[in-house]
């Protein structure tokens, strides 16, 4: 019984969590298999010559929003590293924010960002929702963060 309600929470957890994103056939979409991490027995190269990704803000809060509308923020960046920055997959905490990147690799000194919308239809109450960037970068997982508190129409 046990077994049956942590398989049926794990999946719950996935399903929860995934989002889908649409790619654009036209944009040049970049493997997964070029994530590299310095720390892996495979790994080739240096660390110094890897990206780093800057953020300009790692957290972003909305304020008060009222219930069912959808805001939107870009998270700036820049590699401010020696190699090409790749980002592999950026992921959100939830089904209510949908996260967009590019799909290309960003050269050393360029900028670029990671766009987010959040819907906050059915959501009351303070809202913190995270942003998860996974990129060959050291370490590869980068957390951003959006907040925002949720009124009815006619709440203070």
């Amino acid at each position: 019984m046990t077994d049956r309600i942590l398989a049926f929470a794990i999946l719950l957890i996935i399903l929860l969590t995934g989002c889908n994103q649409q790619r654009n056939d036209k944009e040049k979409l970049l493997d997964s298999r070029v994530v590299t991490n310095p720390n892996s027995a495979s790994s080739k190269g240096s660390k110094d010559q890897l990206p780093v990704i800057t953020f300009e803000e790692s957290e972003h809060d909305f304020g008060k929003i009222i219930e069912g509308e959808s805001v939107s923020y870009k998270f700036n960046f820049t590699n401010t590293g020696k190699g090409e920055l790749v980002i592999a997959d950026v992921s959100t905490s939830c089904g209510c924010t949908v996260a967009s990147y590019p799909r290309t690799a960003i050269q050393p000194g360029e900028a670029g960002s990671v766009s987010i919308s959040f819907n906050s239809k059915g959501r009351r109450g303070y809202q913190t929702k995270t942003i998860v960037v996974v990129a060959n970068t050291q370490p590869n997982v980068t957390q951003l963060k959006i907040k925002a508190q949720v009124i009815t129409p006619g709440a203070d």
